[in-house]
C-alpha cells in the first residue's frame, strides 16, 4: 500500500487510540483527585506524580520482556489487555454510586482507582518501548525512505491523540451526571479513553496475520548491566596494589567480555553520566497537569466560550506541532548563518534555562490570583458584613464606641475587621426606629447581619455564615435570605434550599455550572415565582435575596460575599509558551544528541536512560510536594525555577568537558581490527 506494509496502517491507529486514551485519562486525573475523591492539593499532586512516575518506570520492564521472552508483539497484545483492564477499573471507580452517592465513604472508589492506575502505568509503561520498535521491524533492509515516513505518522499519531483527548475528555467531565446527585461526570470521562483503549486493542489484533514477528534475541541492557556489574566486581576483588592500573575502570570487564562492547558500553555511560542532572527538567515540565491545572481552578476560563482548567493542558501539544517546524526550518538555520556553534548540549542547556523562565512566570500569574483572595479574620479576630434588604437607609454603630456606617437601601458593606474583645453590639439606626443586636462573636468566623426597616421595627437576623476559605477548584457558592413577609419553598435548577421563613437564611451550597444559567424558583401556597440567574463565575459566593413576587415574576438583589475568579486564563499561555520552547530545545535535541553518541546496537539502553530520567523527576516532584513546608504556592514555583536554574548551571559545566564522537567511526576500526585478527 503506498510502498508501505499494509501491516503499519494497524500500528499507527493503534498507536492513536492508546495515546488518546493515555492523554485524555491524564488530562482529568488531578481534578478527580481533589473533586471527586476530595484530596488535598499536594496529595493530590504527590498521587499523580507517583502515577507518571510508574509510567516511565515500566518501560525497562517491557523492553526487558519483549527482548528477552515474549517478543515485541506478544508483549503489546499482553500488556495491552492489562491496560484496557485498568482503564475500565478507574472508570469504574469513578461512579459515585457505588457507596450510594455519598461523598463520606469513598474507599471503594480510592481502592478501584488506585488499582485501576496502576494497571495502566504498568499496560502504558510497559508497550511504550514496544510499539514503535514493533512498527520498524515491519520494514525490509531497502525501504529505509518508508521507515522515516512511517516515524513521522507514528509520532503525528501521538501528537493527534494528545491534542483530541486534552481538548474532548474535560469537556465530558465538566457535563454533569449521576442517578442519586447530579455531578461532574467522571465516568464519562475515563470511559471514553477506556473504550479507546479497547479500541487500540482489537484494532492491533485484527493486524495480528500481516505484521512481522521478529524472535526475540535478548536485551542489550541486561549485557551492558551484566558487563558494568562485573567490571567493579573485577575491579573490587584486585584492589591491592600487586594488579597493575587499568586505563579506565571499565577495562577490568576486558576478562569475560569482549574489547567492543567495552568501547560501546564507555561511549553509553558517558551519555548517561550527563543525563544525571536532567530530572529537574522533567520535574518542571510534568507540573503542567498537577500544579498548573490547580492554579487554572483558580483563573476565570472565559474566552468567549467557557474554557475548562484541565483543557489549558491542549496549549502545550498545539505550540509543539506549530514550533518544531518553525524552529527546524527557521531558527536553526539563522543561528548557523550567524556562525554561532550551537551544539546539542547548548540547545539542551537553554532549553533548562528556558523551563526555569516558565517557572518565574508561573510564580508571577500566581501572585497576581494571591492577590484576588479574599482576607479571613486572623485568631483573636471576628468579620461581619452588613446588608440592608429593606427600602430605608441605616446607620449601624459598632460598640462600644467604635466605627459607624452608612448602608443605602438594597446594598451591602464589604467584610469588616474586629477584635472579637472589643465589639460587643451594633446599634442600627433607621428613620425614627432604632434597635441594639447584642454579639458574642467567634474567633476567626465571618458573619452577615441582615436587616430591614418596616412601619413599626427594625428586623435582622445575625448569620455565621460558615465559609473560611475561597471556594476551591472553581466552584461557587450560592444562598438565599428571604426579604418577603411569608415562608417560600425556594429551588434553583435541581438543587432544593427547602423552606425559608421571613428574614431566613439557608445554607451555602454548591453551583453546579458557574458558567450556566439557572431558574431561581420560589414557592408559597397561593402562588409561584421565578427569575432566571446571572452567571457566577468560578470560585464566588452570593447571597440572593428574594425581595418581590409580582404576576409570576420574582425580584431579585444578589449581595458578593466573595468576588469570582478574575485573573484570565490566558494569562497562563506565556509560561506554557516558555515551557513549549523549553522542550523543543531540550527534550528532542535530548534524544537526538543521545542517539548520535551512541552505537546503533546501544539505542534502547539510552532510551531506557531517557524514561529513567522522567521518572526521577516526577520523583522529585512528589518529594517536594509532599515534605515541603511552604504554604504561599508562588514560592514553591520559584523553588522549583532556582533548583532548575541551578541545575542547569551544572549542566552546563558538565557539558563544556563533554568531547562530541563519532560511533560509527569506533565501529568500523573494530570492525576492521577483528578483520585482521581473523
Amino acid at each position: 500500500c503506498f510502498g508501505f506494509p499494509l501491516s503499519i496502517f494497524f500500528i499507527v491507529v493503534n498507536e492513536f487510540c492508546e495515546r488518546f486514551s493515555y492523554y485524555g485519562m491524564k488530562a482529568v486525573l488531578t481534578l478527580y483527585f481533589t473533586r471527586f475523591l476530595h484530596w488535598e492539593d499536594n496529595f493530590a499532586t504527590v498521587i499523580y506524580h507517583t502515577f507518571v512516575a510508574l509510567c516511565y518506570l515500566t518501560p525497562i520492564l517491557g523492553a526487558v520482556i519483549a527482548d528477552s521472552w515474549l517478543g515485541k508483539f506478544k508483549t503489546i497484545l499482553y500488556l495491552s489487555i492489562v491496560y484496557a483492564i485498568g482503564q475500565t477499573v478507574l472508570s469504574v471507580g469513578s461512579i459515585s454510586e457505588l457507596t450510594g452517592g455519598s461523598a463520606n465513604n469513598l474507599a471503594p472508589n480510592i481502592a478501584l482507582s488506585v488499582i485501576g492506575l496502576i494497571l495502566i502505568a504498568l499496560g502504558t509503561g510497559g508497550i511504550k518501548p514496544c510499539v514503535s520498535a514493533f512498527g520498524g521491524d515491519q520494514f525490509e533492509e531497502d525501504q529505509e525512505r518508508q521507515r522515516a515516513t512511517f516515524f513521522s505518522l507514528f509520532y503525528l499519531s501521538i501528537n493527534a491523540g494528545s491534542l483530541l483527548s486534552t481538548l474532548i475528555t474535560p469537556t465530558l467531565r465538566a457535563s454533569e451526571c449521576g442517578i442519586h446527585t447530579k455531578q461532574e461526570c467522571y465516568p464519562l470521562a475515563f470511559g471514553v479513553p477506556a473504550i479507546l483503549m479497547a479500541v487500540a486493542l482489537v484494532v492491533f489484533l485484527i493486524g495480528s496475520k500481516m505484521y512481522k514477528k521478529v524472535k526475540p534475541q535478548g536485551n542489550i541492557m541486561l549485557e551492558v548491566s551484566k558487563c558494568v556489574g562485573f567490571a567493579i566486581k573485577n575491579r573490587f576483588r584486585h584492589r591491592s596494589k600487586e594488579f597493575p592500573k587499568r586505563e579506565h575502570w571499565l577495562d577490568w570487564a576486558s576478562d569475560k567480555y569482549s574489547k567492543r562492547l567495552i568501547a560501546q558500553t564507555k561511549m553509553v555511560l558517558r551519555v548517561l553520566f550527563l543525563y544525571i542532572p536532567l530530572p529537574m527538567f522533567w520535574a518542571v515540565f510534568d507540573q503542567q497537569g498537577s500544579r498548573w491545572t490547580l492554579q487554572a481552578t483558580a483563573m476565570n476560563g472565559d474566552f468567549g466560550f467557557q474554557v475548562q482548567p484541565d483543557q489549558m493542558q491542549i496549549v502545550n501539544p498545539i505550540l509543539i506541532v506549530i514550533m518544531v517546524p518553525v524552529v527546524d526550518s527557521l531558527v536553526y538555520p539563522l543561528i548557523k548563518k550567524c556562525k554561532l556553534n550551537f551544539t546539542p548540549l547548548k540547545k539542551m542547556t537553554v532549553g533548562m534555562f528556558l523551563g526555569s523562565l516558565a517557572f518565574v512566570a508561573a510564580a508571577l500569574v500566581q501572585v497576581q490570583i494571591d492577590k484576588t483572595y479574599p482576607v479571613f479574620p486572623a485568631a483573636g479576630q471576628a468579620q461581619i458584613k452588613l446588608i440592608n434588604v429593606g427600602e430605608i437607609p441605616a446607620t449601624v454603630q459598632f460598640q462600644p464606641q467604635l466605627d459607624s456606617v452608612n448602608v443605602a437601601p438594597k446594598k451591602e458593606t464589604g467584610y469588616m475587621t474586629f477584635e472579637t474583645s472589643e465589639l460587643q453590639s451594633l446599634h442600627i439606626t433607621a428613620a425614627l426606629l432604632n434597635k441594639t443586636e447584642l454579639l458574642d462573636l467567634l474567633e476567626g468566623e465571618r458573619y452577615t447581619l441582615a436587616f430591614k426597616w418596616d412601619t413599626t421595627n427594625i428586623s435582622s437576623n445575625l448569620i455565621w455564615d460558615n465559609i473560611t476559605s475561597k471556594p476551591e477548584n472553581g466552584r461557587s457558592l450560592v444562598r438565599f435570605i428571604n426579604n418577603l413577609t411569608y415562608t417560600v419553598n425556594v429551588t434553583m435548577g435541581d438543587t432544593d434550599f427547602g423552606e425559608l421563613d421571613p428574614l431566613s437564611v439557608t445554607n451555602y451550597s454548591v453551583v453546579p455550572k458557574p458558567d450556566g444559567l439557572y431558574t431561581i424558583h420560589a414557592s408559597m401556597p397561593q402562588n409561584a415565582c421565578t427569575a432566571v440567574s446571572k452567571k457566577f463565575g468560578y470560585g464566588s459566593a452570593y447571597t440572593i435575596s428574594l425581595d418581590s413576587c409580582i404576576e409570576n415574576e420574582l425580584s431579585i438583589t444578589y449581595f458578593e460575599d466573595i468576588a469570582p475568579n478574575t485573573v484570565h486564563m490566558a494569562w497562563q499561555i506565556p509560561q506554557y509558551f516558555l515551557l513549549t520552547c523549553a522542550e523543543v530545545l531540550f527534550s528532542v535535541t535530548g534524544l537526538e544528541f543521545s542517539y548520535s553518541q551512541a552505537p546503533s546496537n546501544m539505542k534502547s539502553v539510552l532510551q531506557a536512560g531517557w524514561q529513567l530520567t522522567v521518572a526521577f523527576g516526577n520523583i522529585i516532584v512528589l518529594i517536594v510536594a509532599g515534605a515541603s513546608a511552604i504554604d504561599k504556592q508562588w514560592a514553591e514555583y520559584v523553588l522549583f525555577a532556582a533548583l532548575l536554574l541551578l541545575v542547569c548551571i551544572i549542566f552546563a559545566i558538565m557539558a563544556s568537558f563533554y568531547t562530541y564522537i563519532d560511533p560509527n567511526e569506533i565501529e568500523a576500526q573494530f570492525s576492521e581490527e577483528e578483520k585482521k585478527d581473523q
